[in-house]
Order: structure tokens, then C-alpha cells, then sequence
């Protein structure tokens, strides 16, 4: 379809550096590239505006609860847009007089609330819920999600669009010059595992804290990620790992590609994702990959990576020390994690969901 105009839900660009904002930029930049003729208002904080300059911009109302969920629709119904699109997976209450479209990332609180802090009633047992019920189309960034949200909200798998995440156009393999560069400029060691993540509860980093204190000549331990919830008593032990354990919070991620680059390799021990961007990032640098095998992490590595059960710490130093010391299967997986990589991008995951916008707007219009 041609000449859309699309209502955008830009809530997510509050965080522009998590996974949802970085979702809703690196998306809605791809999809205005892709139907320039299209036109997007996004609704979202004040000053997010930088982060999708190809949009109109225009404020969310203040107030939580009315303004978003009844001062906002009406002024969406007021646009009168061909279809809404929510990339943070939620819809307001209210009507918004439209199609309407939504992400849905991941549902781990779902499988296990004691992820995660119990403060988000509304959110957990009432929006999201109904959100999905009431969306024309729903997106999932992976079949892991689209199964996901089939059991447990009970929609019918046809109504479900799989639009994997893309991986940005900065994350590739550098020169050995650059890499040089690089390293003296973060002071990081030569020779590390690199663990990308926000540290809680989910992200499983108790299993590689005690799978790299087994390992037989061990290289440093870099954690790249902010302190999420519930991360007391995982600082507490990583305090008394010793200096060999390089904690990076608040990292300029301009700076990501290169420590990726520098790392002999990226462990991802995560419970559940739902979709899991680190690895692809790593992959796409060149660097070997250790994944759990939960939740949407196998479909995204597939044999790209080493796949280890998540909850054997044994079997992770077994996994770890084979990439290190096994230059041959280093070589190989770099290898193969480059051509993995490679089928991922954000214009695929544009083109995908804008079929998915207009798979909604057919949808409502068709009598049934």
C-alpha cells in the first residue's frame, strides 16, 4: 500500500539504549527508508524526537494513566491514520479508531514473575492482555514469542507475523589497526570473555560466574550492561571474583562493535529471551558465540554457535574452554556466526512489518 499514515507509539524511546528503544529507532528508521512515501507521527517523551528525525513528533500526554490511555487515543482518533503501530507492544485502552499493529518482544514475566519486581499489575494483568487480544495483527521477534503468546493468551497462531531483529550496519569484523586503536583507548585486557546484558535475574550470569571460575587458565571476564533488578546478591559475588572481573556500566554503545571485536568470545546464559540481540551483534563482529539452549536463542544461533543447557555450569566451563583453546573451532564459528548474521537486517524487519500493517488495514476493511 502507498500513502499510509501511520500513528507510532514512541514510549520505548524513554530508554533509547534498551531493547525497546533501540527496537523502535533502528525500526522506524528502516521502515521510513524503505516507503519514504509513507508518513509516520509518532507519539513519544519529550525530546526523543533526535532519536526518529524521519517522523512528525509529537508529545505523549503527561498524565500515566488518563493521558495515555484516554487523552491519547482520542488524539489519535482525531489523525484519523490508517493504522496504529506499537513497538512496545502494548495498545492504550481506549479506542484508537484503526488498525492497529503490535511488537510483542518477549513475555518472560509471564513465565516467571520472580524475574522481576511485583510492581506492574496493570501492565501485566490488564494492558498487555488485553492489548494482544485486541490487536489486528500482532508481531513477534521470534517463533520462541509467537509460541509464547499462543499459550498463554490464546490467540490463533494466523494472526501472528514472525519479523526477526535486524543487526546495525556498525557491527562488523575490524582491522587489526582499528582493534589496536581501540584497545588502548578502553584499557580493556588482551585476552577476555565478553558477557553483553543487563544484570538480573534472567540473564542467568550466576551460571557463567561459576563456570569461568572452573575454567582451567581462565582469561579476564568482561560484563558489559547497567544493573537491572534484583541484583544484590549477583554484585555481591561478582565483588569477590578478584581483578580479573572488568565490570562496564553505562558504556557509550558506539563503543560495543569494538569490545564484541576484542573479545575471544561472547557467552550468553540467559533463562529466556525473546529474541536475543547480543549474539547477533557478536556474530556479526566475528566473535564465537556460547548461547543457553532456552527460550529463542537456539533459533537465532542455530549452528552458528555452541548451545549449552543453561542450568549446567560444568558444561558451560567444558564449552568455554573448547573456544579458547580450540583455534580451530574459534575459526569455524567465526565463520559461520558472519554468514548467520548476514541473513539478519532491519530493512527485512521493515519490509515485514509493513506487510504486517497492511495485512491489518485488509483485514478491518474485509467483511466478515
Amino acid at each position: 500500500m502507498t500513502g499510509l499514515q501511520i500513528v507510532v507509539d514512541g514510549v520505548g524511546l524513554e530508554r533509547p539504549r534498551a531493547g525497546v528503544g533501540v527496537y523502535t529507532t533502528q525500526i522506524l528508521h528502516a521502515m521510513s527508508v524503505d516507503r519514504p512515501d509513507c508518513r509516520m507521527t509518532v507519539f513519544g517523551p519529550p525530546g526523543a524526537f533526535v532519536h526518529v528525525p524521519n517522523t512528525s513528533y509529537r508529545p505523549l500526554p503527561r498524565a500515566r494513566l488518563i493521558g495515555r490511555h484516554f487523552q491519547w487515543p482520542a488524539r489519535i482518533r482525531q489523525l484519523k491514520p490508517d493504522a496504529y503501530f506499537g513497538p512496545a507492544g502494548v495498545l492504550p485502552l481506549g479506542d484508537v479508531g484503526c488498525p492497529s499493529v503490535i511488537t510483542v518482544h518477549d513475555l518472560a514475566i509471564y513465565r516467571n514473575a520472580g524475574w522481576f519486581p511485583a510492581r506492574q499489575p496493570l501492565s501485566t494483568r490488564f494492558v498487555v492482555p488485553r492489548s494482544v487480544l485486541r490487536a489486528d495483527v500482532v508481531v513477534t521477534v521470534s517463533e520462541n514469542t509467537a509460541k509464547d503468546v499462543v499459550d498463554i493468551f490464546g490467540i490463533p497462531r494466523s494472526r501472528i507475523e514472525v519479523v526477526p531483529h535486524g543487526v546495525a550496519a556498525s557491527f562488523v569484523p575490524m582491522s587489526a589497526e582499528d582493534l589496536a586503536v581501540a584497545r588502548a583507548r578502553l584499557k580493556l585486557p588482551e585476552r577476555f570473555i565478553l558477557f553483553v546484558g543487563t544484570v538480573e535475574p534472567r540473564k542467568n550470569l550466576e551460571t557463567l560466574l561459576e563456570a569461568w571460575a572452573m575454567m582451567r587458565d581462565r582469561p579476564d571476564l568482561v560484563v558489559v550492561g547497567a544493573w537491572g533488578w534484583r541484583y544484590e546478591p549477583i554484585r555481591e559475588r561478582m565483588a569477590r571474583m578478584g581483578p580479573q572481573l572488568h565490570h562496564l556500566d553505562g558504556l557509550n554503545p558506539t563503543d560495543l562493535p569494538a569490545i564484541y571485536n576484542m573479545a575471544r568470545l561472547l557467552a550468553h546464559p540467559a533463562w529466556y529471551e525473546g529474541f536475543g540481540l547480543p549474539p547477533l551483534e557478536a556474530m556479526a563482529c566475528g566473535t564465537p558465540v556460547v548461547v543457553s539452549d532456552r527460550s529463542s536463542l537456539p533459533e537465532v544461533v542455530e549452528d552458528a554457535g555452541l548451545v549449552v543447557p543453561a542450568d549446567q555450569p560444568d558444561a558451560w566451563r567444558k564449552a568455554l574452554e573448547r573456544v579458547i583453546g580450540d583455534t580451530d573451532l574459534a575459526a569455524d564459528l567465526r565463520r559461520r556466526g558472519i554468514l548467520r548474521a548476514a541473513q539478519f537486517s532491519w530493512a527485512r524487519a521493515a519490509r515485514l512489518t509493513w506487510k504486517a500493517i497492511d495485512r491489518a488495514i485488509t483485514t478491518r476493511r474485509t467483511p466478515t
